[in-house]
């Protein structure tokens, strides 16, 4: 069985085909963590909290609980498979700045599991 890829714990380079993916807040104020680097980096717009920006996706995180998060992370899953040109690196979204662990957010993403071109952090 292959070993499939995981998102490095540092990004600073992207290439063409690949997306930033981040957590971020509603009002898309990209003032920290990776939404920072997102925004620096990686064509993340300021005021944008949702969606494909430049080389960048956002997935808010900061307006409340886990299940706030629920349907942006299954937005985001049936946008990068409508997107099989593009391959998604995601970030540890929620387990910085809005407080989340691992263990409460890796569980969104077990549809992603099965997806060639999204790549998840280790032990995701």
């Amino acid at each position: 069985m292959k070993q499939k890829r995981t998102t490095p714990e540092f990004i600073t380079e992207l290439q063409p085909n690949e997306i930033f993916v981040f957590g971020s807040n509603l009002e898309g104020m990209h003032g920290g963590g990776a939404a920072r680097i997102a925004c620096s980096k990686f064509g993340a717009i300021m005021g944008q909290g949702v969606g494909l920006q430049g080389q960048s996706y956002a997935i808010p995180t900061m307006q409340g609980g886990v299940e706030t998060i629920c349907p942006y992370v299954d937005d985001f899953i049936a946008f990068a498979k409508q997107h099989p040109e593009l391959t998604f690196l995601v970030t540890r979204i929620g387990c910085g700045i809005a407080g989340f662990r691992d263990e409460e957010i890796a569980p969104l993403f077990e549809q992603a599991h099965n997806i060639d071109n999204i790549v998840l952090p280790p032990n995701w």
